[in-house]
């Protein structure tokens, strides 16, 4: 059994949520260990948005800000990867994919998510540029041009969501047929849609121009949205006994999974919380950050709670 461990806090993760959390509790004098495997999600696009104070920050340039200001309150940061968590009665034990471990009071798990995107042939390679998913992270950049939307089931959602940026929007459905009244909609706000079947998304010169349609039709536009399924990166917490939940929008799932903690980063398994994208699918960068700070704000508490019942008179 460990009595004595190494750190106060081993945070998984590195990104947002994760540098947040280490600049908190570097701050409030914890020793804290940030493992990260420099596999950020958003590093394909080229900047941030709606960051206060940091508007259009290239996100590869926030996390070395963030690293720095974690490392300059006594943080260490370990390039690496995680690959299975224990407790014991006195600590996690985090074994590392080096064959190196480190141990810890307190685990917080801020590994993130996946985008799985639709299989359509050249689609991936154009993500985090033309093509997108969040109109309140990319709407502004291109409300002067043609967007079109990717079927799905929320695509009509989306469609209607990106009318509110953008002047022209065109729906391509796929397999997803609207409704009769999400066809009303769609009409009213001036969406244009498109049935055909979609064989790529078209490239020239390195630019997107449109997507093809196996007809043989291209139809013009400059950026696509497409909705991924978003699976959180939750190994380590799937094996320390939580399960991962599949994200609802009333009873359709929303094909977004994540593991549940509460406002202050606690799940279900004492000692272990979570925060950023693993935790709330939906959350952008500035979200994710003041989710690392609030989960900090929940570890310093439960040392509070376990150090002062520890020390009290029998």
């Amino acid at each position: 059994m460990t009595t004595n461990p190494e750190y106060d806090v081993i945070i998984i993760g590195g990104g947002a949520a994760g540098l947040a959390a280490a600049v908190t509790l570097g701050r409030a004098r914890r020793r804290v260990l940030v493992v990260d495997a420099g596999r950020p999600r958003n590093a394909p696009a080229e900047h941030a948005h709606n960051y206060l104070g940091l508007e259009g920050i290239p996100p590869l340039e926030l996390l070395r800000r963030g690293r720095e200001e974690a490392q300059s309150y006594g943080a260490e940061i370990r390039d690496g990867s995680a690959i299975s968590a224990t407790k014991s009665d006195a600590a996690f034990t985090v074994d590392l994919a080096d064959g190196t471990a480190v141990t810890a009071r307190r685990l917080l798990v801020t590994t993130g998510l996946t985008d799985e995107l639709p299989d359509i042939d050249g689609l991936a390679e154009r993500w985090g540029r033309e093509v997108l998913h969040c109109p309140f992270c990319h709407g502004w950049e291109v409300r002067e041009k043609t967007v079109g939307i990717i079927g799905s089931p929320f695509a009509a959602h989306q469609a209607l969501m990106w009318r509110q940026w953008v002047d022209d929007v065109v729906l391509f459905t796929r397999e997803f047929a609207p409704t009769t009244e999400e066809s009303a909609k769609l009409a009213a706000a001036g969406v244009r849609v498109v049935t055909g079947e979609i064989a790529k998304i078209a490239i020239e010169n390195d630019t997107l121009t449109g997507v093809s349609l196996t007809d043989g039709t291209t139809v013009p536009v400059q950026a696509v949205v497409t909705k991924p399924t978003f699976t959180a990166n939750a190994d380590i917490l799937v094996s320390l006994g939580l399960e991962v939940t599949e994200m609802m929008m009333g009873d359709q799932p929303m094909g977004a999974t994540f593991a549940a903690a509460d406002q202050a980063g606690n799940t279900s398994v004492p000692g272990v919380f979570a925060a950023g994208n693993v935790a709330a699918p939906m959350e952008n960068v500035i979200g994710s950050a003041a989710a690392g700070v609030r989960a900090a704000g929940g570890i310093v508490a439960s040392f509070i709670e376990e150090d002062t019942r520890l020390q009290a008179p029998a």
